[in-house]
């Protein structure tokens, strides 16, 4: 196919989850198959949970180029500064072969973090780390955090309760500098200049992404995430991981250790990943500019995806 191709050209597919992203990128590689999709889903990273993250079934993951999905083990410790390190490296091979790179996904942190990288902060005080580290295990996890929580309460709202390696380095960053990391990296946000971003959003009417999210909750215990979850217990990873904590696995790990019954489980999902998607678009809507917004419920498929390649080949 002939266009005119930028090399610093990226563009991103954003929207909450069950939007209808996944189905509409799918759409947008038969109008233009020389399209490769890079995930900027934080769940998708993970190797053996598919169902719980609706990853797409492989033939088609084999069939059209995806990235940055299945790349590490579910015990594995991941960033948002590794996965922008990984995905910058990926959008350079996808523009030197002269295709065109779309990032798809909903975790917010992922896409303005390629938009505006994060400040990396000081190096490294390992005998500080240590001593923190020893203090976890003596007290608990839940004392560092809430040591977290009153000094920089903005990153506690974004790190993991469990997360201890982010909780040591944000505490590691007060220690150096007296400033929080969140406050550093607000005050240090740059612009990537490797890349021209073009943003296109996917939004419906609550009441109609409600009714997505359940349908699709249903849908995933039907395909078998009970399974998934039990499959992944046996091969040794346990509830406390960071993978494990996600939308659908904590919930059915609950279930399976007895905390909750099947159809409560269930129902949790539902209304978990219902907050989730509502708290997706107060981040779209806060942190990212420039954003073309779809309305699903009043555009059809049809007009978004000609709009969107209007976009993308610069007619």
């Amino acid at each position: 196919m002939n266009y005119y191709h930028d090399k610093k050209d990226v563009f991103v597919l954003l929207g909450p989850t069950g939007i209808g992203k996944t189905r509409l990128s799918l759409k947008l590689v038969q109008c233009i198959p020389d399209i490769e999709i890079i995930s900027a889903d934080s769940m998708q990273i993970y190797k053996y949970m598919d169902i719980g993250t609706d990853k797409l079934n492989y033939s088609i993951l084999n069939k059209i180029k995806h990235h940055m999905i299945d790349i590490i083990a579910p015990d594995e410790y991941f960033d948002v500064s590794r996965y922008c390190q990984m995905a910058t490296a990926v959008i350079h091979d996808i523009n030197n072969r002269n295709k065109i790179p779309l990032m798809i996904g909903g975790t917010g942190l992922y896409i303005s973090s390629m938009i505006s990288p994060l400040f990396s902060g000081p190096g490294k005080d390992l005998k500080f780390r240590r001593i923190l580290k020893k203090i976890g295990k003596r007290r608990g996890i839940d004392y560092l955090f809430k040591k977290l929580s009153n000094i920089d309460p903005d990153s506690a709202k974004k790190i993991h309760a469990n997360d201890l390696q982010r909780i040591i380095r944000a505490l590691e960053v007060y220690r150096l500098t007296g400033q929080t990391i969140s406050s550093l990296r607000k005050n240090n946000a740059v612009e990537n200049k490797n890349f021209t971003f073009t943003l296109f959003g996917l939004s419906r009417n609550r009441e109609s992404i409600y009714r997505k999210i359940n349908s699709r909750v249903d849908k995933m215990i039907e395909r078998g995430l009970i399974e998934e979850v039990i499959s992944l217990r046996e091969m040794g990873y346990h509830a406390q991981l960071n993978a494990m904590q996600s939308l659908g696995y904590k919930q059915i790990y609950q279930f399976l250790n007895g905390e909750c019954d099947k159809d409560f489980a269930i129902n949790q999902i539902k209304i978990d990943t219902r907050h989730y998607a509502k708290r997706q678009m107060t981040w779209f809507k806060n942190k990212l500019k420039d954003v073309q917004w779809f309305n699903l419920d009043q555009q059809d498929d049809p007009f978004v995806i000609s709009e969107i390649v209007k976009k993308m080949l610069k007619l």
